[in-house]
């Protein structure tokens, strides 16, 4: 059903109020235990710096005494040296992620600053075209903005600071001429982990945002996103696609796959579902999601009640945006969803 009317509009944008009002309070929070993890992890780097150049100065002299210098001296001054080497590595590497953090948790409570001051001012007069749709629009894309910028700072920073760890412990193997056996199985052994690292942190980028979605669009994004979930939940995905392959307006794509992404989440916390179908259908004028599993089920007059997010704020962007929401479940047989939604082109705000 589409909202009509002042009350149903007001109802929309107090609650819009409520959920931007609590986003700011815990983002506050969050930013003030980063900035004393940042001081905490400051001090351990100076600690740490302080320990390396005595360590580094400890090596020069066993160098310098290298003939009458026993193997097990040796092998300790190096091992020192590489233990407060990694450790400075992964503390310095923590530094530069809480900075980025830092750097984009306060970006974002500004960002939430402007959309409190904007809703507090109610909803738009206008809901022709250019109105209430343009403003929701505006909303989404400013979100989903803050998600790309940070999503190419996780590439360029911690991504790339691991694949250097990884280079480095290709050198540091050979810097190692004494029992050269357990040397590289613990070399090899941190480089696997630092191998893993890296691979979930690009799954990280692409839940946060996938570069793909810009590039080829809502379908193949959804199937990629589809098969690496059921890669990490073991859950048997299937998704199916009818209609035109056709891209849909930027903003519509993003709302259906987080939407999806949303869902498929809810499911693998809370259904107990061991197969899950997901249908989209795009024709001229319309766009048709189902997300169907054969889980535990639920109460569906329960989630009146929620005031997070999930299920209750899909369906309200929905109806923002013209379309139609709804569900089917029972507690025992599993749950439907459905939510259709206008092309950009033929949707009609009354």
């Amino acid at each position: 059903m589409l909202l009509t009317g002042s009350q149903g509009e007001a109802s929309v944008w107090e609650v819009l109020l409520d959920e931007v009002q609590t986003e700011m309070d815990q983002t506050r929070r969050e930013l003030k235990e980063i900035d004393l993890m940042i001081k905490q992890s400051q001090a351990e780097v100076d600690k740490l710096v302080q320990r390396n150049a005595s360590i580094s100065m400890h090596i020069q002299q066993v160098h310098t005494h290298i003939d009458t210098t026993s193997p097990e001296e040796i092998r300790s001054a190096y091992e020192a040296a590489m233990e407060t080497q990694q450790r400075l590595l992964v503390m310095r590497g923590q530094i530069e992620r809480l900075q980025s953090d830092n750097t984009f948790l306060t970006r974002y409570i500004n960002f939430l600053e402007r959309v409190n001051k904007a809703v507090q001012a109610g909803p738009p007069t206008d809901t022709g075209e250019g109105g209430g749709f343009g403003s929701v629009e505006m909303m989404i894309q400013a979100q989903e903005a803050e998600r790309r910028r940070l999503s190419r700072q996780m590439h360029d920073g911690p991504a790339q600071a691991l694949s250097n760890f990884i280079l480095q412990t290709e050198i540091a193997m050979r810097l190692f001429d004494m029992d050269q056996v357990k040397a590289r199985e613990e070399l090899e052994n941190l480089k696997e982990t630092a191998t893993s690292t890296f691979k979930k942190v690009r799954d990280f980028i692409f839940d946060l945002r996938p570069m793909m979605l810009d590039d080829l669009g809502l379908s193949p994004t959804v199937k990629r996103y589809a098969e690496a979930f059921k890669d990490q939940t073991g859950l048997d995905v299937n998704v199916t696609i009818t209609g035109v392959e056709r891209r849909l307006e930027g903003y519509i794509e993003v709302m259906i796959f987080r939407a999806i992404q949303e869902m498929l989440s809810n499911i693998a916390q809370h259904a107990q579902a061991t197969q899950v179908k997901v249908q989209l259908d795009i024709t001229d004028r319309e766009i048709k999601v189902i997300v169907e599993d054969d889980g535990k089920g639920f109460d569906v007059e329960e989630l009146e009640g929620h005031r997070g997010l999930g299920l209750k704020l899909i369906r309200e962007r929905v109806q923002m945006l013209g379309g139609t929401f709804d569900i089917d479940s029972k507690v025992g047989k599993g749950s439907r969803v459905i939510f259709q939604l206008p092309s950009a082109k033929t949707a009609v705000f009354v």
